[in-house]
Formats: structure tokens, sequence, C-alpha cells
């Protein structure tokens, strides 16, 4: 069995006496004594909280045209956004489907800064660094980063006390110094609440989240783990890759074309997936609110008069809304506002089909 990774925060969760898991091969806090989930998702919501996820993945692009050859690569495209702005962007195999999501910090024309998923960061890395012509270095700073996410309304005054930078646009960053070492401080997060996502150099990693965790508890929030985590972005039907996108659940089925730039004359599965947009025949990603008892779970079967429409990708209950949601694919016959019956161990449990997200929406919030 190989060991699992530990972030730089990894004493302070254990010392907190947090509920540790493995995650992408990491042994990361899945939530802390004092409240369990719940409270750590509502503090989020109402207040404010702090996340470590240091095993979300860091890279580094850069050489003459970096930024050009990246926008060949991924889905999205790079030419919509300028220098100290971040994207959301996909990484897809020839036949369409996500080898990973992740998000580009476009730091200059030749240095793009990338945060993959933990466990797609080697094969993210490994592509890209097999497809780099001469002149762009593709470097793995897994471990020289770590990664701790502020989320919640009282997100500004938790970053403004300690002196790092705020009010600067959603999905922008500002790069900074903490003990004379490098910050960057991102307005990103994975919760639909305002927040900042900063990336700190993984020696002051935990001088930046102790000062950070203590003045989040004077504004009433707490540490939050990777389970109130999920809760949050499936109330915003966030996608997770794994559940809502696969080598098989491409970005036209999970309701991702937004991050396609279409117009690209080159990214990796444009074909495949130029296809199969024009060919409206593939299941689509739809939200599921349950109207009756019971809590939806990935892989359930999703069914309309005892036949089979479609598989739940991702469910929980949701904190919010204080009942079963989930995100599933669909067959194109159902429509936005169908009832459908959910099988839970064996058990029909009633949803309505709608569109995520299942909260209203303060992440863009000025």
């Amino acid at each position: 069995m190989t060991d699992l990774l530990h972030s730089p925060l990894h004493d302070r969760h254990v010392a907190l006496g947090a509920k540790m898991a493995d995650f992408g091969g990491w042994e990361m806090p899945i939530e802390y004594p004092g409240g369990g989930v719940v409270a750590e998702h509502t503090a989020v919501r109402e207040r404010v909280g702090i996340f470590d996820v240091s095993h979300l993945g860091k890279a580094r692009v850069s050489g003459p045209g970096a930024a050009d050859f990246v926008n060949r690569c991924f889905t999205n495209d790079l030419r919509r956004i300028n220098p100290g702005q971040a994207q959301y962007t996909l990484c897809c195999t020839p036949q369409g489907g996500v080898v990973d999501d992740l998000i580009q910090y476009l730091r200059a024309d030749d240095d793009v800064f990338l945060i993959p998923n933990a466990a797609n960061t080697a094969a993210v890395v490994d592509l890209v660094r097999s497809a780099a012509s001469e002149g762009i270095t593709v470097e793995n700073l897994h471990d020289r980063y770590g990664v701790i996410a502020v989320q919640g309304p009282a997100s500004d005054e938790v970053l403004r006390g300690l002196g790092l930078p705020v009010d600067h646009d959603y999905m922008s960053f500002v790069e900074t110094q903490w003990e004379g070492l490098p910050v960057i401080v991102c307005r990103t997060g994975y919760t639909g609440e305002r927040g900042y996502e900063i990336v700190p150099a993984w020696d002051v990693a935990g001088s930046v989240w102790d000062a950070l965790a203590a003045a989040v508890v004077e504004h009433g929030g707490m540490p939050c783990g990777l389970g109130a985590r999920d809760t949050l972005r499936t109330e915003m039907g966030y996608p997770l890759h794994g559940n809502d996108l696969s080598l098989d659940i491409t970005p036209v089925m999970a309701g991702s074309s937004w991050a396609v730039g279409w117009s690209k004359d080159e990214f990796w599965g444009r074909e495949a997936l130029i296809a199969q947009r024009e060919a409206k025949e593939c299941r689509l990603m739809r939200g599921l609110v349950v109207t009756g008892r019971g809590i939806p779970r990935s892989h359930c079967q999703v069914l309309v008069d005892n036949e089979v429409v479609g598989e739940v990708t991702s469910g929980t209950f949701s904190p919010t809304r204080k009942q079963g949601i989930a995100l599933a694919l669909l067959d194109r016959s159902v429509a936005l506002g169908d009832e459908v019956v959910i099988d839970v161990r064996g058990r029909g449990v009633p949803a309505t089909v709608t569109k995520p997200p299942f909260v209203e929406v303060g992440v863009r919030e000025s």
C-alpha cells in the first residue's frame, strides 16, 4: 500500500482532532469536531470558513509562447482573459473525455500557472510536457505550494485584517509575499460564496494558515473539511472530476460547454466534442431536487414510468435546503420540471428535474 501524502498543514489538522481520510492519495481532513459537516457548511454560507486544499496540484508552463501553447492544449480560450486573471478549463482526450478540470492562472504570455486536481496532476503534467515544443518548460510543483481557501461573506474582512489583498475581481489574482516568500491570492473557490484561494509557498503555508484560521474564528467562522466542501459544491452544481466529469463524461454532457473555446482552431478533443455537440444525442447533466424522503448517491438509477432514463453522478443532503439534491446524467427526453423517481437502495424516491444551482449564488458579489 502506498503511503498517503501529507499537506504542509497536516499537523494542524491532527492537533484539531480532524477526521482524516484518503483524498486523491492525500490524507486530508473530512470534518472537524464541533458540529461536523452541517455546521461547517452553514458557517461558509452565513459567515466564513477556512479549508486546506493543498492536495490540489500545482504546475507551471513557461517559456516563449507558453500561453499560446497551453491554449492549444486545453478547452477554454486563454485569449478571453488578461495577465492577472484566472480561468476554468478542461484537459480532454482526443475522444473528448475529461482527463481533468483545472484552473489556469495567466501570469504573462510566457508564464501560466495551473491548479489541477490532486489525483490527476501527474497525468496533466505528463500530457502537457509530452506535447511541449523546445523552449517550453513544464514543472510539477505539487509539493512546492500549499492551497488554503477562505470562503464566505466575511472572507474579505479576514484577509484584509492580515494585510492580504482583497477586492480584486472574480477570477483574478494578486501576487504578494508572506514572510519573504511568494503567495498568490486568487478570488476563486468551490463553494458558491464570495471567497479567496491563497497559494502560499510550502514553507510558509503553516504560518499563513495559523493567521487566517485565527481571524476566521474571530469572525464567527471555523475550519472546514472536504465533507463540507463537497456539500457546498453540490449545492452550486459544480462538477467533481471522477463523478460528474470523467473519461466517459465529456464537457458537452456535463454542461461545461461554456468552458470550451468553440471558435479556437485547436485544443485536445476538439473534433470529437464538436461532433457530439452537433449530434445532440448524448445524455445531459441536470439537477434533481428530492420531493420525498431520501438522499440520492452516485450511481443511483433515475426512472420515469419504471424505465431507466439516467443515473445520479453526485448526490447529497443539502444543509441549506434541508432536502436531498443530486446531479444526474439524463436522457434528452427528460425535461426541466419533470417528475422522476430515484432508486435509492431499492426504494423509489420522487424528485423534480431542475437546473442547478440549488441555492442563491454569492460568488461574484462585489
